[in-house]
């Protein structure tokens, strides 16, 4: 079984230069029903769950494309929420740790002016709802796993249309992604 990380990410890389492999991606989206519910933008290609089969925890497939110091591209995928998920997810991590940080100084003042620091409880409240945040995260990766196996299966379906028997390699996620 897989580890579920926040935001999922592969590394794969293809030999040739980057406005080529860009080219041929666009093309191969383009040029078939794979596009569909994708988008590209410069380096980057969005591949998006269809609306129909959408829901609340659903991914989203950002790819980047970066050059090689060997000559070659890089493309590096991240499994997230929609960014308008992300958004609010984001928000709700910074409004918890805003409790913490709020109580522990409203805390510290009480108990510096010799009252009770009640506003200490806080502190493990605004954590308890970032880890409760988490872990409702973990559950709606694992919820959308089958929907991330669809759209990586999509781009690599993409791939193969655009580069056909040309090197495509990957590589092992890093811990520090």
């Amino acid at each position: 079984m897989k580890p579920l990380r926040m935001q999922p990410t592969f590394r794969v890389e293809v030999a040739g230069p980057v406005e080529d492999t860009i080219a041929r991606l666009r093309n191969a989206m383009l040029c078939s029903d794979l596009g569909t519910h994708a988008d590209a933008a410069g380096s980057c290609f969005d591949f998006r769950v269809a609306p129909a089969e959408r829901r609340l925890w659903s991914p989203h497939l950002s790819v980047q494309l970066s050059p090689t110091d060997d000559g070659g591209v890089e493309l590096f995928g991240r499994f997230s929420p929609r960014p308008e998920v992300w958004t609010l997810v984001m928000m709700l991590y910074f409004a918890g740790g805003f409790v913490v940080l709020c109580g522990a100084i409203y805390g510290c003042v009480q108990a510096m002016l010799g009252t009770a620091p009640w506003a200490l409880i806080a502190i493990p409240v605004g954590a308890g709802a970032i880890v409760g945040l988490h872990l409702v995260s973990l559950a709606g990766q694992r919820l959308s796993a089958d929907q991330m196996e669809q759209l990586r299966e999509r781009l690599d379906r993409v791939m193969a249309e655009a580069f056909g028997t040309r090197s495509v390699s990957e590589r092992k996620p890093s811990g520090d992604d």
